[in-house]
Order: structure tokens, then C-alpha cells, then sequence
């Protein structure tokens, strides 16, 4: 705070006394409004302080706002994953059943269908059994010794093989084994297979083998010169 009246009396030392209280009054006046001025000025910077502070917040509010309702989309967006889970995982579990069903429909029907095609080459063969020895007789001169009949038999290893047509055969004093199949539709496949299979791993083991085949229908028309290639004796069912 100012003192106009040490002021005014400095002065009146070298100044009359009227001209000396006015300096003193105008002094004073000028600290007063220096006063006021500053006063205004820190008055506005501090509300310009204030608004930034004040836009400040609500931004921060609006910023919290939006974050809040960004957390309650990603929180929904998960709820929303979750049930896609569980639906996923039941969709799963009934495929999963539906697999496993199918699999055990497949393994019946391979079941059913190995007992079908067991029944036919068996139905095939008992047929073959009744008609080989006349149509070995009449093409071959061989007359079938006892009957034919589906077998076991051992290799040249000692190890046991299924056979579908065996039995004993002579032709003017000359022993043979006949070693038969029976394939429901035959091919060259199934030629070589034969051949593989039972015909290499019998040789050595007996002096004389009579390879036949019997089917019900060939692949192709050359399967049948193809068996004969391979000296074995061919016949369809419809030659029975």
C-alpha cells in the first residue's frame, strides 16, 4: 500500500502545499489502478485457467464416456463370442456323435457287406464243388479223387492259408492238388493275386498243381486268355 501522505509532506519541502498534495493524490491514484490492473489480469488468466481446466474435464468425461461405452460394446462382443462357443462346441458334439454314428453305420454296413460277399463266393463256390469234377473230367481228363472243398493249408513256410477250392485229382496214373478261387467278378488283379498269394507259396510242396478259378462275370474281355496265359483253368458260373 502506498503512503500519500509520507509523499505529500516530502514534497511540500519543495513544492507548495496545493501543488504538493495534488502529485501525492495523482500518485496514489496510479497505484490504486496498478492495483487493479494487475488484479484484472491474474483475475482473467486465472478464469482462462479455469475454461482450459474446465474443457479439459469435459473432455476427459466425454473420453471416459466413450471409453465406457467402447468396454460395453467389446463386453457384448464377448458375451456374443462366448454363445458362438457354446453353440460351437455343441454343434461340435453333435457332429461328433453324427461321426461316430456314421462310422459304426459304416462298419456295420462293410460288416453286412462282407457277410453279403462271403455269402455269394461261398454260394459260388458250393456251386463249383458240384460242377468242377464233370468239367475237369470233360476238358482235362483229370477225374477229381473224393470231393472238393474249402480248406486250410500249409505253405512252403509252415504257416496255414485259406483255400476256397481244394482237393485231390489224377489224369492216366498223374496225381495233382487242385488249388481253386472263387471270385464273384474276376480280373487280372485278381489273377495275379491268386497266383501271388496261394499258387507261389504252394510250389516245391506237392509234384503236380491244377490251378482253377471260378467267377460269375469277368472285368474284361481279355481276363479270360490272361488266366489261361498263366495256365489256370477258368470258368463261369454260367458254364455250371
Amino acid at each position: 500500500m502506498i503512503d500519500t501522505l509520507k509523499i505529500y509532506n516530502e514534497l511540500k519541502e519543495k513544492l507548495d502545499a496545493e501543488a504538493a498534495q495534488k502529485i501525492a493524490e495523482i500518485l496514489g491514484y496510479v497505484y490504486r489502478e496498478l492495483q487493479n490492473t494487475v488484479t484484472k489480469i491474474e483475475f482473467n488468466e486465472l478464469k482462462e485457467v479455469v475454461r482450459e481446466l474446465a474443457e479439459a474435464q469435459k473432455r476427459t468425461e466425454e473420453r471416459v464416456k466413450e471409453l465406457a461405452q467402447a468396454q460395453k460394446r467389446t463386453e457384448e462382443r464377448l458375451e456374443e463370442l462366448a454363445r458362438a462357443q457354446k453353440r460351437t462346441e455343441l454343434e461340435l458334439q453333435a457332429l461328433t456323435r453324427e461321426v461316430r454314428k456314421t462310422k459304426s453305420d459304416h462298419a456295420e454296413t462293410r460288416r453286412q457287406l462282407g457277410g453279403l460277399s462271403a455269402t455269394v463266393g461261398y454260394t459260388l463256390e458250393n456251386e463249383a464243388y458240384k460242377a468242377l469234377p464233370k468239367l475237369l473230367l470233360q476238358d482235362f481228363g483229370i477225374k477229381i479223387k473224393g470231393r472238393l472243398d474249402r480248406d486250410y493249408i500249409r505253405d512252403k513256410k509252415g504257416q496255414q492259408i485259406e483255400v476256397n477250392i481244394i482237393g485231390k485229382g489224377e489224369e492216366n496214373g498223374k496225381e495233382f492238388l487242385i488249388v481253386g478261387e472263387g471270385k464273384s467278378q474276376l480280373s487280372k488283379n485278381d489273377v495275379d493275386t491268386f497266383i501271388r498269394k496261394k499258387l507261389r507259396r504252394l510250389e516245391g510242396l506237392y509234384a503236380h498243381i491244377f490251378p482253377v478259378i471260378v467267377t460269375h462275370m469277368i472285368t474284361s474281355p481279355d481276363v479270360s486268355d490272361y488266366a489261361r496265359e498263366k495256365g489256370i483253368a477258368l470258368y463261369k458260373s454260367s458254364h455250371f
